[in-house]
């Protein structure tokens, strides 16, 4: 049986169970959900939702949000359903175990409005892979690539809807590549540094279906200050 542990986030406000030694959720799905923000009534759409941290975030901050979770790990999307029954969002958080490509528009009731994914980092054959296969599920794309994330975000998008996603800094080209050949326009990017000195190992992208080229480059998002304590900006994203 496997050994569940019972977390808490937002000073206590949103109660998290996820598996102590499978897949757990990160910074990136924290500072992805941060930068989601939809809009009220917004339909959203989550790849890969793992534990479900993500749709719980922004079912907290908005409570007018729609937001469905896409698994394809049975445990994690059980863990998903849990996490979201547990703090009373059943209403607003569609969990759906299922491969991504076999999604359609009528499994969520129409187009999507975001689109927000945290996609396996590495390729299937890079790296030392993890001997624990929900964790390597999850970094390494052996049940799902890039382009199946980009593909099925086209797919599942409206016109003009946005897609948002945390991947690292390296693969930035390959992001780039993928969006434009399935038709969302990368439109903002955002460096993630662990220090102010230090170089990017994440970018945060966001790209909108069917717009015209143009991108805008944020100033960088830094985690830590020289002392080793979180930004101030760090230090809001984790406030309630």
């Amino acid at each position: 049986m496997t050994a569940v542990t019972s977390d808490t986030f937002f000073n206590g406000r949103i109660k998290v169970k996820q598996s102590s030694s499978g897949y757990r959720f990160s910074i990136d799905a924290v500072l992805l959900a941060h930068y989601a923000m939809p809009a009220p009534g917004n339909k959203v759409l989550d790849l890969g939702t793992g534990c479900g941290i993500i749709p719980l975030i922004l079912a907290y901050k908005n409570q007018k949000t729609i937001i469905y979770g896409v698994e394809l790990q049975d445990e994690l999307a059980g863990f998903a359903s849990i996490n979201a029954k547990n703090n009373r969002f059943e209403k607003q958080i569609k969990i759906l175990c299922c491969d991504m490509m076999s999604l359609s528009i009528n499994m969520i009731s129409g187009p999507a409005d975001l689109v927000i994914s945290n996609p396996p980092f590495r390729k299937a054959e890079s790296g030392r892979i993890n001997p624990n296969m929900q964790k390597a599920i999850a970094r390494h794309e052996i049940r799902a690539t890039l382009e199946d994330v980009i593909k099925t975000s086209g797919r599942m998008l409206r016109n003009s809807g946005r897609f948002i996603t945390v991947y690292p800094a390296d693969r930035l080209t390959d992001l780039i590549v993928k969006m434009r050949f399935f038709n969302i326009e990368p439109k903002l990017l955002r460096t993630v540094q662990s220090k102010s000195n230090s170089e990017a190992r994440l970018i945060i992208m966001e790209g909108i279906k069917g717009a015209g080229p143009g991108v805008k480059v944020a100033p960088p998002l830094i985690i830590y200050k020289n002392d080793g304590s979180y930004t101030d900006e760090l230090e809001k994203i984790f406030m309630p």
